[in-house]
């Protein structure tokens, strides 16, 4: 019996995960999967009701739980880092969630700003390190609030944990080999032997310290995986062959800080952030994974039941992957696929009229 916790958060969020819920309910229900859910009242309101922000029980009783489901954290009466930090890092942190893994595939029928290129053109993945880097929260401040003030924000990177998030990529590209070889690659790539590419996204020529431990970890690593290409990219080089050349990627294994900057220019290129889905893993298994839509909170819009539900539907497809059961989340993707397809139904994001149950409904009508 799957058991799933469920924290609804902010904004959107209840509005999105009663939407993915239902189509969880669905597939389950046609291909036997057993689960239960538990859910969570964690986020901005609880905060401000209680000063709660993640109680030890709560922290406690989600670790009890395979998976977690999350809609969005992020409250506009909120100060900004206290949920975050609070509810988002401790748990990517205390559950070793240590990949925070991004696909970026643009659909049919999906936009993207990107002129002559169509969904053959974007479909990578990004691996990107989800425990270290400058979100372990290392520094301080001297001086504050002077005109002397000094603030240090210290990155750290060590190499058991840049090297399983690199090991993770690898597997991550091999496993892409079932697909066929990747496009990107020369007719040489493939005499050599080579089936998928793997980019490490750095900044090596700036941070060489860091970044040196980094491609070190890469380089070593490539020995165990002859059939993967390794490629490498400078971030600001990558931020431009994304939208000049989207084809050229593959699989990217980069640092949380970069990591977080290249989704979201991937999410805008595969449509748009209500389709931008996401997992935080801890591929050990030792903890609960946790599957999030990245488009936060989005207050502006929240209670009106015109949020774009695909996202956290696509999440909890990647939820599904990750217990095994690959099949149901291929048929949660190929209804999303279908639904994009058509010209309605669509959120506003999309530029439709339609609302938050009206595009969660024709998924679930369109699971085959």
């Amino acid at each position: 019996m799957l058991k799933i916790g469920v924290i609804p958060g902010d904004g959107v969020g209840p509005e999105v995960i009663e939407a993915s819920l239902a189509i969880l309910e669905k597939v389950a229900r046609q291909d036997g999967i057993e689960y239960t859910l538990e859910h969570f009242n964690l986020g901005g309101e609880r905060y401000l009701a209680t000063g709660d922000v993640l109680p030890q029980d709560d922290l406690d009783r989600l670790r009890r739980c395979d998976v977690i489901l999350l809609g969005a954290v992020g409250h506009p009466g909120v100060a900004p880092g206290v949920l975050e930090k609070g509810i988002l890092l401790k748990l990517r942190f205390d559950f070793h969630q240590y990949v925070n893994l991004r696909p970026i595939r643009l659909y049919p029928g999906a936009p993207t700003p990107i002129r002559g290129k169509g969904p053959d053109d974007i479909d990578m993945v990004v691996v990107r390190e989800n425990n270290e880097d400058l979100y372990v929260g290392a520094g301080g401040f001297t001086y504050k609030g002077t005109p002397e003030e000094v603030a240090i924000q210290t990155s750290i990177n060590t190499r058991a944990g840049v090297e399983r998030c690199i090991r993770y990529a690898f597997e991550a590209a091999r496993a892409r080999a079932s697909r066929g070889p990747f496009h990107g690659l020369s007719d040489d790539d493939k005499r050599k032997g080579f089936v998928r590419q793997l980019t490490l996204v750095a900044k090596t020529n700036v941070l060489t310290f860091a970044h040196d431990l980094w491609m070190r970890a890469f380089t070593e690593t490539s020995r165990d995986y002859p059939d993967v290409k390794c490629d490498y990219q400078h971030v600001d080089a990558c931020c431009m062959r994304m939208v000049t050349n989207p084809e050229r990627f593959d699989v990217i294994v980069t640092t949380n800080m970069f990591g977080d900057i290249i989704t979201d220019l991937g999410a805008v290129l595969q449509g748009g952030m209500g389709l931008a889905s996401s997992g935080n893993l801890n591929p050990d298994k030792t903890a609960p994974s946790m599957f999030e839509p990245v488009h936060g909170s989005a207050p502006d819009i929240a209670g009106q039941g015109i949020a774009n539900p695909l996202a956290a539907i696509l999440s909890t497809a990647m939820m599904l992957d990750h217990v095994g059961a690959g099949k149901s989340a291929e048929r949660i993707r190929r209804a999303v696929a279908s639904v994009l397809a058509r010209p309605t139904p669509k959120t506003p994001d999309l530029g439709g009229k339609n609302t938050t149950a009206e595009v969660g409904n024709a998924v679930r009508d369109a699971l085959d």
